[in-house]
């Protein structure tokens, strides 16, 4: 990493470096490397988002086992924290870009080729990166490609819900090794936590054997609150108040050893999008996650965002009129909260009471919206009006560039609410602004389970400001 600004430019070979480059460097400029590292010139600072957790960095050792290490500690930043910072650098680069040279990471994170081609050939050492052929058709020697080595690290992630149990494990390059499902409709806080330590031993033994030391850790999505809002989400008790008071993630540390990450659902599906979806063109963007409830996150300038109590892109909570569904349970106030209208538990309501089904899981779920599109579509019509007017304040509050919306709606139906919304935005806008553009989300139902198995290898491999000014 460079400063930047007038005492740089006095240095010799400036001027040279600079017309390599193609361009000088200004006091005023910025470089953004997936907005997760932000140079300015005019503080001469890092600025990364705060985290959920402190920062481990988990280094391989020579022998290629992985090994955790604390950060920084406090003692300011020198040469070695400056190097492993710039690998962080390099691998956050390399995530988004796919496959690309030494050169194209050194003008992507502003770095000379020879430092970029020192740190390249550390982080193959470590098992980090790997070579994967040659780029042809350009002028000159072939360049080599690199990407991450999916072997290189691996993380489990779990998404505990009020209707199942989604377990998955993940590897470096962020493919899904194997993914398991436990369908059940609200688990005490015990019995949830017995089915995630089975889980996990179960992922642990699917890792193979040499990289089982590389387990970078567990990655929990979690409703805040999952004892809450019994009436809007028909929870059939008030023992399940209990959950509000039970420290799922600390219990999870407790038995099984590794370091245990935890994110609202939300903003862990949010996570998913960054990594492997619409975040790797858009800076700025909030997900909606539909899921027993429905939930948001935040991204803004290339890093998820949580808000001061972790709760940003808390959607669910916002104020909506009552429903016009007579199954919809009636609010005691004047306004309603927009998860009585928009999420899964809704739309289960409305087909059992007017289609007389039961359904108790993800495909009897699937089945009964295929059979029954008269309700389905009765309720499609209260969410997509339950949402405009959260839509168009995220619009008019963040002014986004774009709106993701994802969820565990069977296939098709995402699409047919995102269609019906843009008509309805369209007509609600209000004069000389547009409503915020909407789009498909691209992971689907796994989305959270997929964001909470990133989150340790984002927390462990991405840069941080920790690492360079201590906590």
């Amino acid at each position: 990493m460079r400063w930047v600004g007038e005492p740089y430019r006095r240095r010799p070979g400036y001027a040279k470096r600079a017309a390599e480059r193609g361009r000088l460097i200004r006091p005023w400029d910025k470089k953004i490397i997936h907005s997760e590292l932000i140079i300015d010139a005019d503080r001469h600072l890092s600025h990364i988002a705060r985290q959920a957790e402190v920062r481990p960095v988990r280094r391989p050792a020579d022998d290629g086992t992985a090994t955790l290490t604390q950060a920084a500690g406090g003692q300011g930043s020198n040469s070695a924290i400056m190097r492993q910072f710039n690998e962080r650098v390099i691998l956050t680069a390399l995530r988004r870009l796919g496959e690309a040279s030494k050169a194209d990471l050194a003008r992507q994170a502003s770095l000379t080729q020879n430092t970029a081609g020192q740190i390249v050939r550390e982080l193959e050492r470590q098992r980090l990166v790997r070579t994967v052929g040659k780029r042809t058709g350009a002028r000159g020697q072939p360049a080599t490609l690199l990407q991450l080595n999916a072997d290189g690290a691996y993380s489990i992630g779990i998404q505990l819900g009020r209707r199942s149990v989604d377990c998955l494990l993940i590897d470096f390059s962020g493919q899904v090794l194997e993914a398991r499902r436990r369908e059940r409709a609200f688990p005490m806080p015990e019995e949830a936590l017995g089915i995630a330590l089975e889980e996990i031993a179960a992922l642990r033994k699917a890792i193979p054997a040499g990289g089982r030391s590389r387990l970078a850790g567990v990655g929990l999505a979690i409703p805040y609150n999952l004892g809450s809002w019994r009436r809007e989400l028909d929870i059939p008790s008030e023992t399940y108040a209990a959950w509000n008071e039970f420290d799922i993630a600390a219990r999870l540390r407790e038995e099984t050893g590794l370091p245990v990450l935890v994110e609202n659902d939300g903003t862990a599906a949010a996570v998913a999008e960054l990594f492997q979806g619409h975040g790797r063109e858009l800076d700025d963007f909030v997900t909606l996650y539909i899921g027993a409830a429905i939930g948001g996150g935040v991204v803004l300038g290339g890093d998820y965002r949580r808000g001061a109590t972790g709760n940003a892109g808390d959607i669910g909570l916002m104020p909506v009129p009552p429903s016009r569904l007579a199954t919809a349970p009636q609010p005691t106030r004047p306004l309603d909260i927009l998860l009585t209208r928009a999420s899964v538990n809704s739309l289960v309501r409305h087909l059992r009471a007017t289609a007389g089904v039961e359904i108790t899981d993800r495909a009897g779920l699937d089945e009964a919206v295929e059979r029954h599109p008269g309700p389905t579509r009765e309720w499609l019509e209260d969410c997509a009006d339950a949402l405009v007017g959260p839509l168009l304040s995220i619009g008019c509050v963040l002014d986004v560039q774009a709106v993701v919306i994802d969820g565990d709606l069977p296939d098709g139906l995402t699409g047919e609410l995102v269609g019906r919304l843009r008509e309805l935005l369209a007509a609600a806008a209000a004069e000389a602004r547009e409503p915020p553009a909407l789009r498909i989300g691209t992971v689907g139902r796994s989305a959270a389970a997929t964001g909470a198995a990133i989150l340790p290898l984002h927390l462990n491999y991405s840069p941080s400001q920790q690492m360079l000014f201590g906590p």
